[in-house]
Formats: C-alpha cells, structure tokens, sequence
C-alpha cells in the first residue's frame, strides 16, 4: 500500500457515543484500523485487553512515559490513558488509516506530531441527553456522573477547532456521518 496513511482523531465528553460510533464505523469500514490506547483503568465488564484497551499498572504506565514510548497521553478521572508510539508507526509503515477514540489533549498532542491528522467532535444532542445516557451506563455513581457533566461543558467548548462536529441525536446518522467525513477525506487523499 503506497498512500500515504490518514488519522482520523474522534473526541467527545463522556456519554457523547464516540466509542460506540467507532465501533459502528469500523465494522463498515474493515480498512479502517482502530488505535488501542493504553489504561490503568480497571476494565468494565464487557472490555477486552488488547482489543478495548491495553489495561496496565499505573507503575507500568509511568515507565512508558518516561521512555518516551507515548505519542499522547494524559490523566482523565484518576485514571491515566495513552496512545503508544510503537503502535501508530506500526500502522503507518503498512499505509493503513487510523481511528482514535480520544480526549481534547490527546487530540492536540497528536496533531502536534501528526499535523496531517483529522479532528472530529461528538456533541451530545442536549446537557440533559447527555446526563440521562451518563445515568443509563451505570458505571458511576451520582459524584462521578456531576464531575463528568461539569468536565463535558469544557470539553464541548474545545470543539470549534476540530475539523468536523457530529451531533449524536440519532446513532444511525451519526455514524452515517461519521463514514462519509472518512471517505470524502480518502477521496480528498486520491485527488
């Protein structure tokens, strides 16, 4: 494969539907290859190691930042997320498109690196929404869900310097939306 790799940076607060959203779109576009980002986060009941997440030690996670061997990383709620080096290259040097599923800080240090890189927000369609889906995912307790509408709101300001903002009122167009931003960019890549 001679063309040239796109990164395509998928950001949303929490309960916004990024992850289910790539998820969608991956299963319609097999080329299309998802970063897995490291977590010292415990895993939820559904998530894989390897395939949701690499979930390491917080000791581990920290050896990793001090070697350099992340391309972004940062501290969301406790936990520490970051997306290895090794890994995007890998992906690169095979000419595949990349997917990631990650935060405003993420995003920026990535487009640091790779300034080619394609930025697209999810909005949630309403506060209220997204409130209601926080509390419909049972993860977190009523603190953990007011500390995550409050982290929404400046994570939803960040929004205007993405190429692309996706509504999430409707999964299906979403991520109908989703695939047609991809495509017009690899057309735009062809061209």
């Amino acid at each position: 494969m001679g063309s040239k790799s796109l990164l395509f940076i998928v950001s949303a607060p929490s309960g916004a539907g990024k992850t289910s959203l790539c998820r969608e779109v991956l299963s319609l576009l097999p080329d299309l290859h998802f970063s897995v980002s490291h977590t010292t986060r415990p895993p939820r009941q559904h998530e894989r190691d390897g395939i949701d997440y690499y979930f390491v030690s917080p000791e581990e996670f920290k050896r990793m930042i001090e070697s350099g061997r992340f391309v972004e990383w940062a501290e969301i709620y406790g936990n520490l997320y970051g997306t290895s080096r090794t890994s995007v290259e890998a992906l690169k040097a095979k000419g595949v498109d990349i997917i990631f599923d990650i935060d405003h800080r993420g995003a920026k240090q990535i487009k640091t690196i790779y300034r080619d890189s394609i930025t697209i927000f999810i909005l949630p369609p309403s506060s209220q929404e997204l409130e209601e889906r926080l509390k419909q995912r049972g993860t977190d307790d009523v603190s953990v869900i007011t500390r995550r509408l409050t982290k929404a709101k400046e994570e939803m300001e960040q929004s205007s310097w993405y190429h692309y903002q996706i509504v999430n009122d409707d999964l299906t167009r979403a991520v109908e939306q989703l695939k047609e931003i991809i495509t017009t960019e690899r057309v735009k890549r062809k061209n």
